[in-house]
């Protein structure tokens, strides 16, 4: 019996359809391990974070009356051995509790631990959530459910806490933990014997050190539009908008600050956090920004996506190699991140997959 060249080419469409959904369902799987792990990670990294806090807690404990210390201290100690399902609830409850504490009439060292500490639990929430957003996502398409690529392992969850006043960092700790510091939005900043001024808005950033083949970097030069005499240079970047990650809010950063499309698998990090209160355009804002890294070909930077905001700051683009930014420091210009010369081989390690990333704090 011989097969007809139509039933031959109907059989080998069927084999080759077989195939590619092999090779996606294949994909996917993998895709969804590796959605998995960094949710499981993260969420490592949010424990640890919640200890540290715990750890700060206790010691603000022993440093307060006997009444609120034992409070507070049975408080930490709920909300370290809290399982899972009870966690948020116990570690709301913490924050509340240190939310009333009075950091005034702690030492400056104490106060500044729990600024950072609560920083840190900040950020590492924020990774957790965005982690498990982008694994539930994937997990609840139907073509997923209907063939099961998700295994056996349980869906994550979320994991809310509450933020005091937009963030974790209490304002009376900003003026010891978080020296007031120039940003890329400001042109100066208070001089060290001035009270830490007051925020009117809280925001984090996504920034990006844009590295081109030649080992430069792309920096922009722009002034606070309520004083235009005074000009500065920064690395590209702005505010993560509702809703967004922080891989999103930087990709679309470079679209609208450059006019380069970028792809997720570009971008690596973020690798540096920095924390700065500052005036700009009128109000002083509590920014935290956090760092990725970038390399791409060289290219020419476009305007055709810059805010009007951007558009009132006079913003222009420039490269520049590493001798070029420290001639703009040695110069007396102002560049943000203060110590970029010195991170710039760090950046290019990152951005080259030579250095894994790790969050550490910068100028």
């Amino acid at each position: 019996m011989t097969l007809s060249a139509l039933t031959i080419l109907v059989l080998a469409l069927v084999a080759a359809v077989v195939v590619a959904v092999g090779f996606w369902a294949y994909s996917v799987a993998n895709r969804l391990d590796r959605l998995h792990v960094r949710s499981d990670l993260s969420w490592l990294a949010l424990d640890a974070a919640l200890a540290r806090r715990a750890v700060v807690a206790r010691s603000i404990a022993a440093s307060i009356s006997a009444s609120e210390g034992r409070s507070l201290a049975h408080l930490a100690d709920v909300a370290e051995r809290a399982d899972r399902g009870h966690r948020e609830a116990a570690e709301n409850e913490l924050s509340a509790a240190l939310a009333k504490v009075d950091t005034d009439r702690l030492r400056s060292p104490l106060v500044a631990e729990l600024a950072d500490a609560e920083a840190r639990v900040l950020i590492a929430r924020r990774f957790h959530n965005d982690a498990v957003r982008d694994t539930l996502a994937l997990r609840t398409r139907r073509t997923v459910q209907w063939l099961h690529l998700g295994g056996t392992a349980p869906l994550p969850t979320y994991f809310e806490i509450a933020e005091r006043a937009g963030t974790s960092v209490p304002v009376s700790a900003q003026a010891v933990a978080v020296r007031p510091t120039p940003s890329p939005s400001t042109p100066s900043s208070p001089t060290p014997s001035s009270p830490a001024p007051v925020p009117d808005r809280a925001r984090t950033s996504a920034r990006v050190v844009l590295l081109d083949d030649e080992g430069r970097v792309l920096l922009l030069r722009g002034h606070d539009p309520t004083t235009p005499e005074a000009h500065f240079w920064f690395t590209v970047g702005g505010a993560v908008e509702p809703g967004e990650s922080l891989l999103d809010a930087a990709i679309r950063e470079i679209a609208e600050e450059t006019g380069l499309h970028v792809d997720p698998d570009q971008v690596f990090g973020p690798m540096w956090r920095r924390v700065a209160v500052f005036p700009f355009n009128g109000e002083v804002l509590h920014s935290e920004e956090l760092f990725f890294a970038v390399q791409v070909p060289a290219f020419e930077p476009g305007a055709d996506g810059f805010t009007d905001l951007e558009r009132r700051m006079s913003l222009e683009h420039r490269w520049f190699d590493p001798a070029g930014v420290r001639e703009l420091v040695g110069a007396g210009e102002s560049v943000y991140p203060q110590d970029l010369p010195q991170l710039l081989d760090e950046a290019r390690a990152v951005a080259a997959r030579h250095r894994e990333p790790e969050v550490r704090a910068i100028r």
